[in-house]
């Protein structure tokens, strides 16, 4: 018997101004497949794309903020490509479907390969791959 419980998945959960228009955004500029569940008690939807699942809220009441916006720093979801070579092909489809990017591909201090895009209710997403494990992983015991 194992020590622990393994984990399988985690599934950020995302408050939405409109919860329909967000997971129209996700559907159309990433590629997501949105289950609805509009007509429930908190209207949601849950929405993937591959091995990645976000849960979409509905908000009653109070402002949607990045994290950014509210904390001063921070991503608001970061999404990990299978591949280095990944985030280039990720930051050109989304680029071709017009998604507000800010700022191309580039490696960043802490050794991962990134960039960033800004979802419709403002939030930003952290799209990489770490690239330098020496850098990223220096401190990990």
């Amino acid at each position: 018997m194992a020590d622990r419980t393994k984990l399988a998945n985690v599934a950020p959960v995302l408050v939405a101004r409109d919860v329909r228009s967000t997971a129209a955004f996700y559907r159309k500029v990433f590629g997501f497949t949105v289950v609805e569940h509009y007509d429930a008690t908190e209207p949601f939807a849950a929405i993937y794309r591959d091995d990645v699942e976000i849960i979409l809220v509905q908000a009653r009441h109070g402002s949607v903020e990045s994290n950014r916006a509210r904390y001063g720093s921070g991503y608001d979801v970061y999404i990990d490509p299978e591949t280095v070579e990944g985030v280039d092909e990720m930051y050109a489809e989304l680029a071709a479907k017009g998604a507000v990017i800010r700022g191309k591909p580039a490696i960043t201090p802490y050794g991962s390969y990134e960039f960033i895009v800004e979802d419709v209710d403002g939030r930003l997403i952290g799209i990489g791959r770490i690239r330098d494990e020496s850098r990223f992983f220096r401190d990990a015991g």
